[in-house]
């Protein structure tokens, strides 16, 4: 190429140098502080029964987020700590393996609405089965007790109607009592020689008359008497998640009241349907019941 053509050309490389760079700048004053969408969640592994905490960061600044998963609505809160969207979420002990999309949306002022799926990976949990032995009565219910026992399932029908759509809970879960467990979620329940349920809670092996404390901050649905679940107590923390206090001995709240962490809720016992003095606790979270043993080892803000 002749020499004075190539100096020709050197301003307008220059130019086009310089064109480029302002514009690279400009991306990167008008991109936001992230590109992507994230999702974490624990625990690492997830099984069938397992609670989940969801954390989702956007790639834009937003005013709501929102998901479905496994058929079931969640709503997250902001963490400002951490710049990220958090829920409490659950897979049903019916659940089967595979990967589940978390179908993620979020709203921005503007009411413009940005989408994303993350598909999540649940592993197949078996459970194992126990032989119990109860009062025949508890097996084999009278035409009267059979009565009661569908009089007390419509009430607590009706009170899980009327759970709070805000998140009440704040925080970690704390244990109701300090004790051993005697017994675990999942286990296949054998009474009397019949299969009869599947034990859906978290046994702890305490005697008549131990303290038994809010695992977290709620207001009480129940508190009475009913025939398999003894003296019951329920509290809703929000957002479908219940926690529920089985076989006391004694009330120290009632029905309407707003509890704080670890305050105390009444004392254990062996009522209902109970083969001796214990406590067991449920999670129940949007008409699913998961593993209250999860529940307490997750880190919540």
């Amino acid at each position: 190429m002749p020499e004075p053509f190539q100096q020709s050309l050197k301003p307008l490389r220059l130019v086009v140098v310089a064109y480029a760079l302002v514009c690279l700048a400009a991306t990167a004053l008008a991109a936001p502080g992230h590109q992507t969408w994230t999702v974490r969640y624990q625990p690492a592994r997830i099984v069938n029964g397992s609670p989940i905490v969801f954390w989702v960061t956007t790639p834009k600044p937003v005013k709501t987020v929102s998901a479905t998963w496994l058929g079931h609505k969640i709503d997250f809160t902001y963490e400002a700590k951490q710049k990220s969207w958090f829920a409490l979420a659950g897979a049903g002990q019916e659940t089967k393996h595979g990967k589940y999309p978390l179908q993620v949306e979020a709203d921005n002022d503007a009411g413009r609405s940005l989408a994303f799926e993350k598909k999540i990976p649940i592993q197949l949990q078996r459970y194992p089965r126990t032989v119990i032995k109860v009062p025949g009565r508890y097996t084999s219910p009278s035409p009267e007790e059979q009565r009661e026992i569908a009089e007390d399932k419509r009430i607590k029908e009706d009170a899980f109607k009327t759970i709070s759509p805000n998140k009440e809970w704040d925080g970690t879960f704390n244990p109701p009592a300090n004790s051993e467990y005697s017994d675990v979620f999942g286990v296949q329940r054998v009474f009397n020689g019949t299969v009869q349920s599947t034990h859906q809670g978290l046994d702890y092996r305490v005697p008549t008359g131990t303290p038994v404390t809010a695992v977290n901050r709620g207001k009480v649905l129940l508190a009475r008497p009913l025939f398999f679940e003894g003296n019951f107590v329920v509290l809703d923390h929000g957002q479908g998640l219940l926690t529920l206090y089985l076989h006391m001995s004694k009330f120290s709240v009632k029905e309407g009241d707003e509890v704080e962490k670890g305050q105390q809720l009444g004392l254990s016992g062996g009522t209902g349907r109970a083969s001796g003095p214990h406590l067991h606790l449920a999670v129940r979270w949007q008409g699913v019941y998961l593993n209250p043993q999860t529940l307490l080892a997750l880190r919540l803000p």
